[in-house]
């Protein structure tokens, strides 16, 4: 079985919808444009991609997932969910002018991290973007779990997640362009405990250099 899938189903199975609410700021790509959202879950974020005219197609290693997922699609013209590894994705190589890494990197150890910024790479046309969000270290759930490797832990539901340093996504992308990075944090509310949530944002782009992208 492929690392950490058993604990996905089990979430997936039991829990149904994992994840809801506010959708992240999407770019200002040309509609038609073909976009790929690696780790799409219950498709929170494909609803706004397909809304935004663009090409998508969704994957997941989860296949419970993978079935929420397409359940968002209206129509095959808008697109298509596919159960497979983001690690090792089916596609040939410059197939998509974008991919939506979303919530998806930090679930996987370093080896992996660094494996599947080959891939982003690979997948994407010359030009093409990266839109990167995970959690950051200043995030109220850093440390708390097991730790199995440097800033990465293992709570309860046996997921790993990875916490980043802005420098640490620059780093792991430093292959494409940084065209923009932010550390975005708002307060909430939890059992009476007033808690910090912390991400960070990143466009990348492949071949470009800065001044040349418009997100």
């Amino acid at each position: 079985m492929i690392p950490g899938l058993g604990a996905w189903e089990e979430e997936y199975t039991r829990r149904g919808i994992l994840w809801s609410g506010v959708i992240h700021k999407l770019p200002a790509i040309p509609s038609g444009s073909r976009v790929l959202e690696l780790g799409c879950g219950n498709g929170k974020t494909v609803k706004e991609l397909i809304q935004r005219g663009w090409d998508v197609t969704a994957i997941d290693f989860s296949s419970t997932a993978g079935a929420l997922c397409r359940k968002v699609f209206p129509d095959p013209f808008h697109g298509q969910t596919m159960v497979a590894d983001a690690r090792w994705s089916p596609f040939k190589n410059a197939t998509f002018d974008a991919v939506f890494a979303i919530h998806t990197i930090a679930h996987m150890h370093a080896p992996d991290r660094k494996w599947i910024r080959g891939e982003v790479i690979r997948v994407l046309k010359p030009g093409g973007m990266l839109f990167f969000c995970e959690f950051s270290i200043y995030d109220f759930r850093f440390g708390k779990g097991h730790e199995t490797e440097e800033a990465t832990f293992r709570r309860g539901t046996n997921i790993i997640t990875h916490y980043f340093s802005e420098q640490e996504v620059i780093d792991l992308f430093s292959e494409l362009t940084s065209v923009s990075i932010s550390t975005h944090q708002w307060p909430m509310r939890v059992r009476g405990c007033n808690l910090v949530r912390s991400e960070i944002t990143a466009v990348f782009a492949k071949g470009l250099s800065p001044r040349m992208v418009e997100i």
